[in-house]
């Protein structure tokens, strides 16, 4: 391969600085842009928030939205999220630390699985593939769980087909396989049951493709098991103990309900998944015809050259697409563990290329990657400047002016995000019609902190308020001023707000603040006292 071409410069330093300057190479590359946008609404102000609401309340055990229990996902992500802002400060690039560590996870995971089971050049060329697919570079820059489960679900598989290949080669194994569960474990607790269910079912699919029956009986390990347990249970069985309901709430209705049931958002056809990958894959997505030829020659169970590998990473790719185009409702970043198998598939496909046809190989491959890296930064700029829903801009005209004693007020919204830029230390309230029977109907915000209110009903009372509590609550609950958050259209919805109160209006939303005088002021507030 001729030195001056981009794969083989890319490739040359790979395999010249090793684990090590892969690492780091990935590292920069995906936190290039990590800083360039607010949060968005409503998944990254969401799951922020709640990190962030473990460093204030000083409770990192319980999961908590506006001061109440949510289940929706485990912990994991919140840990690693409120270590990152404890560590770093409230900045949103210290944010986004958790799905970066995902990505990077899995893109180092493959590069030294391919590099041993294949050759140090596939995965030089896998990995450069990978990192540069948009959906893959704006995913790790995502701040929810899903780069991060993906992340894990990848390592997993990688490390329990790992093992396979020692046991097949009578290599030592039990550390990988301990690993193996090790890994499963972190993925349960990063998304619940799919960071087993996935992994475990690509790797006894590939099994059962390859006829090694009796490699799926040597990977059920009693010490993995205990393993498995140790790291995953503590926090499940706690969070039943000091919430009775939470194993139905969190498994039964979070994992089997929503999966079956038709009556959540974002719901799209079967094939939604197909035309996602190829379009958030450009311009590496084409490339994929170029391995159709050899799938189909080479699908048999007994592969040449490729020790297992590629019939593993058709099965993990299909399985995934599969899984998560079954339920109705589905999400883009679902399908960011089969990226990893697909960006195989193409580094492989250039690997062949390049034996047969070595200068076309290098200019194709050095013309995508160089298409690649723009559309990965263009894409990262067109969410920032587009970007409307974050109230970044509301909260910085608090800088100066907000006290540590000072109290949020929500008028029929949750912007999640808000709480973590005015670095507010206490849950806001929120005004709305907590009574409507719908609620349960619609998955929204509103569905959202009535199902955490329903874990803690004297927190929910406190913090979730009717439209005929606010003005006692305003004089008799703050400590200092009000500052509050609504439409600017639902004023009349709170004839109490004083019109000179208002600090701030960005879009349809406005902030107003209501000094202790102000408060006074309200008929609540300054009504005499009667006896008794």
């Amino acid at each position: 391969m001729n030195a001056s071409s981009l794969p083989a410069r890319i490739a040359h330093r790979l395999l010249v600085g090793g684990g090590g300057a892969l690492l780091f190479w990935v590292s920069v590359w995906l936190v290039a842009t990590i800083g360039w946008r607010p949060l968005m609404l409503p998944d990254e102000g969401r799951y922020v928030g709640i990190a962030w609401e473990m460093i204030t309340s000083g409770d990192w055990w319980v999961p908590r939205l506006d001061g109440m229990p949510f289940f929706h996902k485990p912990p994991l992500f919140y840990w690693l999220t409120a270590l990152s802002l404890e560590i770093f400060g409230a900045h949103e690039w210290a944010a986004r630390m958790a799905p970066i560590s995902g990505g990077i996870l899995a893109a180092v995971g493959m590069y030294f699985f391919v590099r041993r089971y294949r050759n140090p050049l596939v995965a030089a060329l896998v990995v450069g593939c990978l990192v540069t697919q948009p959906i893959y570079f704006a995913g790790a820059q995502f701040a929810n769980l899903d780069m991060l489960v993906a992340g894990l679900i990848s390592a997993c598989i990688l490390s329990a087909a790992d093992t396979v290949f020692r046991l097949q080669d009578r290599r030592p194994y039990r550390a990988a396989l301990l690993r193996t569960y090790a890994l499963a474990a972190f993925g349960v607790l990063a998304k619940g049951l799919i960071g087993l269910v996935l992994p475990g079912g690509v790797i006894i699919l590939w099994l059962a493709w390859r006829r090694q029956w009796r490699a799926i009986r040597l990977l059920l390990s009693l010490p993995g098991t205990a393993v498995f347990l140790a790291i995953a249970a503590p926090w499940f069985f706690s969070m039943q103990q000091r919430y009775p309901g939470f194993f139905d709430y969190f498994f039964v209705y979070q994992h089997f309900r929503r999966f079956a049931e038709t009556g959540f958002n974002n719901q799209f056809p079967g094939w939604f998944y197909l035309p996602v990958i190829l379009v958030c894959a450009l311009p590496w997505s084409p490339w994929i015809l170029r391995c159709l030829p050899p799938l189909i020659r080479r699908g048999a169970p007994a592969e040449q050259n490729g020790e297992g590998v590629r019939s593993l990473m058709v099965i993990w790719l299909a399985l995934i697409i599969l899984f998560f185009s079954l339920p109705s409702s589905k999400l883009i970043g679902y399908i960011l563990p089969a990226m990893p198998p697909f960006a195989f598939l193409i580094g492989e496909s250039f690997f062949s290329w390049l034996q047969n046809n070595p200068p076309a190989a290098r200019r194709g491959y050095s013309l995508t990657l160089a298409l690649a890296m723009p559309c990965c930064v263009a894409l990262i700029a067109f969410v920032a400047l587009s970007d409307r829903a974050s109230t970044r801009s509301l909260a910085q005209v608090t800088a100066n002016v907000l006290q540590e004693s000072d109290q949020l007020l929500l008028i029929d919204g949750y912007p999640y995000d808000l709480p973590f830029y005015l670095h507010l230390r206490h849950p806001p309230w929120v005004l709305g019609d907590w009574n409507d029977p719908q609620i349960d109907q619609h998955d929204n915000w509103r569905k959202e902190l009535a199902d955490a209110g329903k874990f803690d009903l004297e927190t929910r009372a406190d913090h979730l308020l009717l439209p005929e509590q606010v003005p006692v609550r305003l004089c008799r609950g703050a400590t200092g001023a009000v500052w509050v958050w609504g439409r600017t259209e639902n004023r009349s919805a709170a004839p109490w707000l004083p019109r000179q109160a208002m600090v701030h209006t960005v879009g349809k939303y406005s902030l107003w603040r209501l000094t202790p005088a102000d408060l006074n002021a309200l008929a609540p507030c300054s009504e005499k006292p009667t006896n008794g």
